[in-house]
């Protein structure tokens, strides 16, 4: 799809490049012949274009999707993906809940999945080993990452996250799928089964409980629903691609295979949930 893209080119918006691809101009390398050649469909082009597209071609070449982030207009990020799905990162953060403004929240646990392993960290355990291992990846996918995940990272731990970005939120908002991560999800298909009812806030009660009590149990718990965001993550961006480029006209994209279910490393305490549901019930009811 990154290759079919002409949207990051100047002064291309999407009727030229719906044009170009009517046309059968429908790669980088087509709108360099057609240019070379004089082709009456690339009339009016700016001149800049020919540069933009060598450029294009050196960036791909090096695999440097951070270049076209910034090239994309936002509502076409997600044409990244494809070229990029190997070292993408599915990323999901919990915290100890939001707190005054200016003063970010702690982090308890981040999840991070590439579509074959599974990481995560826990405060107090390994937290920093975050650090190094999300350089390894060229693009993060997120849900509302780019306004709490992404932000509450960086200033937790004074470092700067420049990837290439996808939110899934904005993403699917496009797509006619509004509200949270769990909204979008059941919207889409995808049931949490034994996490059903279990949301962020819940998690900062899991958290909370596991700090006083230790309890193996809890801690698993709620790293069972921080990793079930994560790895959701790929299924939801799969998804919001194939209906992306099924909205396409004049050019044809293939469709992404449904991904394969990981192995999960931790299962819900039932017990526990239930437990802290009824906390939560009696401390709310008034």
């Amino acid at each position: 799809m990154l290759k079919n893209t002409f949207s990051h080119l100047t002064r291309i918006g999407p009727k030229r490049e719906a044009a170009l691809w009517r046309n059968a101009i429908f790669s980088w390398e087509d709108l360099l012949s057609a240019l070379d050649t004089n082709n009456r469909f690339t009339r009016g082009i700016a001149p800049p274009v020919r540069q933009e597209l060598k450029d294009s071609l050196a960036h791909h070449a090096a695999r440097n999707a951070r270049w076209f982030a910034g090239k994309l207009p936002p509502a076409d990020t997600w044409r990244l993906f494809p070229d990029f799905q190997g070292s993408a990162a599915y990323l999901d953060i919990e915290t100890t809940g939001l707190n005054e403004p200016g003063n970010p929240p702690d982090i308890t646990t981040i999840a991070l999945y590439d579509g074959n392993t599974i990481r995560w960290y826990v405060n107090g355990e390994n937290l920093d080993d975050f650090k190094k291992d999300i350089r390894q990846y060229q693009l993060l996918i997120t849900f509302n990452g780019k306004t709490f995940d992404v932000p509450v990272i960086e200033s937790f731990f004074h470092i700067r996250m420049d990837q290439a970005h996808i939110d899934l939120r904005y993403v699917l908002k496009n797509l006619g799928y509004s509200g949270g991560l769990k909204a979008c999800e059941q919207k889409l298909g995808i049931c949490r089964e034994d996490l059903d009812g279990v949301d962020g806030f819940f998690a900062v009660l899991l958290w909370d409980d596991y700090r006083r009590r230790k309890a193996s149990k809890t801690l698993g718990t709620l790293l069972a629903y921080n990793i079930a965001d994560a790895v959701n993550l790929e299924r939801l961006m799969i998804m919001a691609f194939n209906q992306k480029i099924s909205r396409l006209e004049h050019v044809s994209v293939d469709r992404l295979p449904e991904p394969v279910e990981p192995l999960l490393p931790f299962v819900p305490d039932m017990a526990t949930i239930d437990r802290i549901k009824r906390q939560r019930f009696q401390t709310f009811r008034y």
